[in-house]
C-alpha cells in the first residue's frame, strides 16, 4: 500500500501517524502487549518522522517513547521483540545527532549494535545488514565525537559486512558498499592515511558511476559527493589536475541538481566549487578561479525562502 508521505505529503502523512499513536496509546491499558508493540511501530513510524517538517523535539520524544516501550516488551518476550528495540535506539540514534548530542547518540547506537550484533551470529542472512547499519551510524558518531581511533575501525568493519553482502546480492547492497566508502575514505583522511583514503574513495566513485548509468536522481547525488571527497583527496596528495576533474564532474551534477532544488543542493554546490576554485588556484588558472569564485558569492548572496 502506498503511504501519503510516499506521495510528498509529509504532513498529511504525520497527520495520520499521529493519530494512529493516539489510537494505540488509548488501547494499550485494557489490552496489553497487542497493542503495546502496535503503539511503539506507530512512534517509531520511519516513513513519518516529525523531524521531517521541522518538529526535532516531538521526533525525538517519539523515539524515546517507542524505545521504552520495545524495552518492556523485549524484556519478557526477547525473542519476539530484541530486534524492535534494536530498531528504535538506532532510530533515536539518529534523532538524537541531529540535535548535537553525541554523546547520548553513541551510547543508544552502541546499544543497538550489541543487540544486532547478537542477533547477526545467530542469524547473520537475516540480521547482519541491521548490524552494519548500525555501525555505519556509530562510526559518524564517533567521529564527530573526535574519537577518530574508534570510528576508523568501525568503518572499517561496515565495509567488510558490506562488501560480503554486496557480493551476494549487488543490487541490493551496492549502493550501502559505495557509501561505507565514501565514508572510509573521509575517516581516513582524517588520520592523514592518503593513499588507503584515494583507494576507498577511488572504489566509492566507480560504484557509484556504474549506479548512476540507470539514471536515477538519488545516484546522482551520491555521484557528486564521492567526485567531491574524491577531489579533496587528490588535492591533498598534491595531484591537482586529477582532483581538478573531479571536482569539475561534481560540480556539473550539483549545478543541474540546484537548478531544479536550490535549496537542496544550493549548499552542496558551494562546497564543490570551493574544491574547485582551490584545484584551479593550485594549477595557476587565476581567471576561471576568480569566475568560480565570483559564483561563489552570488550563491552566498542568493535570498533563501523563510520557513512557513
Amino acid at each position: 500500500m502506498t503511504n501519503v508521505a510516499d506521495l510528498g505529503r509529509r504532513e498529511d502523512g504525520l497527520a495520520a501517524s499521529q493519530e494512529a499513536v493516539a489510537i494505540y496509546r488509548g488501547l494499550a491499558p485494557a489490552r496489553g502487549d497487542e497493542f503495546l508493540s502496535d503503539l511503539a511501530r506507530s512512534l517509531n513510524d520511519p516513513f513519518v518522522d516529525p523531524s521531517d517538517v521541522g518538529r526535532w523535539e516531538a521526533a525525538l520524544a517519539a523515539s524515546e517513547e517507542s524505545v521504552l516501550v520495545y524495552r518492556g516488551l523485549a524484556g519478557t518476550h526477547p525473542d519476539e521483540y530484541l530486534s524492535d528495540l534494536a530498531t528504535s535506539l538506532n532510530n533515536l540514534s539518529v534523532d538524537l545527532a541531529d540535535g548535537g548530542r553525541w554523546e547520548e547518540a553513541v551510547a543508544a547506537v552502541s546499544e543497538a549494535v550489541g543487540i544486532r550484533r547478537g542477533l547477526a551470529q545467530a542469524r547473520p542472512d537475516e540480521f547482519l545488514p541491521d548490524l552494519a547499519a548500525s555501525l555505519h551510524n556509530l562510526s559518524a558518531d564517533l567521529r564527530d565525537l573526535g574519537r577518530w581511533e574508534e570510528g576508523l575501525p568501525t568503518i572499517q568493519e561496515v565495509v567488510r559486512i558490506r562488501r560480503e553482502l554486496a557480493r551476494a546480492h549487488p543490487d541490493e547492497f551496492l549502493p550501502n558498499l559505495a557509501t561505507s566508502l565514501n565514508n572510509l575514505s573521509i575517516q581516513l583522511s582524517d588520520r592523514r592515511r592518503w593513499e588507503a583514503a584515494l583507494a576507498a574513495s577511488i572504489e566509492s566513485v566507480d560504484v557509484y558511476r556504474g549506479l548512476a548509468r540507470a539514471g536515477s536522481d538519488l545516484f546522482q547525488v551520491a555521484l557528486a559527493m564521492s567526485l567531491h571527497t574524491l577531489s579533496r583527496v587528490l588535492g591533498s596528495l598534491g595531484r591537482w589536475d586529477e582532483a581538478l576533474a573531479a571536482s569539475e564532474e561534481s560540480v556539473d551534477v550539483y549545478r543541474g541538481l540546484a537548478r531544479a532544488r536550490p535549496d537542496a543542493f544550493g549548499p552542496n554546490l558551494i562546497h564543490s566549487l570551493r574544491e574547485l576554485a582551490q584545484a584551479l588556484t593550485e594549477l595557476g588558472d587565476h581567471e576561471r578561479a576568480e569566475q568560480t569564485i565570483a559564483e561563489l558569492a552570488v550563491l552566498h548572496e542568493s535570498p533563501r525562502p523563510r520557513d512557513r
